[in-house]
């Protein structure tokens, strides 16, 4: 089958690959209904992370399992599922506390830009719908899988509740599922920080009340501004540089709460600034499975769309176009049909 490799940065290959095989008893093989790139697969892409030996691209997932493993209880074959990015038993004690991107046994998944896949600890990862989704309603099922559930943690980790003021810091596929997850847990006041105009746009669509352009010192003085000197109840950090957490941190009211979910690169933070900010941090991997239920339900009952956050579909073979094309920014996230 053809699956998408990685050699070396910005070098992506559409390639011939052994069809994935049941290894463990606690496995399944899903056949794909689609596939996508990840924000998070730039940072490999741009060389940000050493890339030592070719690398199976893609976690995230959804589609019809095809076999499953001896030791395999809960999904069978035929059933429509969906499972995070990171793999859990669901049984452990940090599943049980809803922290499942913490499990003892945790795994990352890989080589799901491919179509098929191999799904480890199948009974606590994947979560199967009564019935074969129509075929419109496979793009928000796939955004489940990850970014809409890292989107979503976001929100939660950051306090976000009925009146509520947040701030998004991060106009990518997670920001803007950030964005939406905010409006579904009642946040009053939505403030996206972007200076693209497709995804202002899509912020609104998703329910953004105000935009604002500006970044750093200058991002954080605009909030302070549209929120009379105040700063926000609750900020979502997107995106993992040493900016975006400064400007999320300074954005926060004391007494705040941050959701950072941006994969970290080069951020270090100020002990005592924290100390005599006293604001609250909660970020990670996201623990996708605690949320994959109930979000399932909110598109199969068509209540979100977070699909749309999709804007350029190509074939699989023309994979290494999304991955250009997301690094230049001309695409926000790239569905690969299979």
């Amino acid at each position: 089958m053809l699956a998408t490799m990685l050699y070396a940065p910005g070098d992506v290959r559409c390639e011939e690959v052994a069809e994935p095989k049941i290894l463990k008893p606690t496995d399944a093989i899903i056949k794909l209904s689609a596939s996508c790139i990840c924000g998070s697969d730039l940072w490999s892409y741009r060389g940000v992370r050493d890339v030592k030996d070719p690398l199976s691209m893609g976690h995230e997932y959804c589609g019809i399992v095809v076999e499953v493993g001896s030791a395999v209880k809960t999904v069978r074959p035929g059933q429509f599922v969906v499972g995070s990015f990171c793999l859990s038993d669901n049984t452990c004690p940090h599943c049980r506390f809803g922290f499942q991107s913490s499990c003892e046994q945790r795994e990352f998944m890989t080589g799901a830009q491919a179509p098929y896949a191999r799904v480890p600890l199948a009974d606590g990862t994947l979560v199967a719908t009564a019935e074969l989704p129509s075929d419109d309603l496979i793009p928000s099922l796939l955004a489940t899988s990850d970014v809409l559930g890292t989107g979503w943690y976001a929100a939660d980790a950051a306090g976000v509740r009925e009146g509520s003021t947040a701030v998004v810091v991060g106009d990518g596929a997670v920001g803007l599922m950030g964005v939406l997850s905010a409006r579904q847990m009642g946040a009053e006041r939505i403030i996206a920080m972007s200076r693209h105009k497709s995804r202002q746009d899509l912020a609104l669509e998703f329910g953004a009340t105000d935009i604002i352009s500006e970044r750093g010192d200058e991002g954080v003085a605009r909030i302070k501004e549209l929120t009379g000197g105040v700063g926000a109840d609750s900020v979502l950090e997107c995106v993992g540089t040493q900016e975006s957490m400064t400007q999320a941190i300074n954005c926060a009211r004391p007494g705040g709460k941050i959701g950072f979910v941006g994969v970290p690169h080069g951020v270090t933070l100020d002990g005592q600034g924290l100390f005599f900010q006293q604001k609250s941090l909660l970020g990670g991997p996201a623990p996708v499975r605690r949320f994959l239920p109930y979000l399932m339900d909110l598109v199969l009952t068509r209540e979100i769309n977070p699909g749309k956050v999709f804007d350029l579909e190509i074939p699989l073979a023309d994979v290494a176009e999304g991955y250009k094309a997301m690094d230049e920014r001309r695409a926000i996230k790239a569905l690969l049909r299979l």
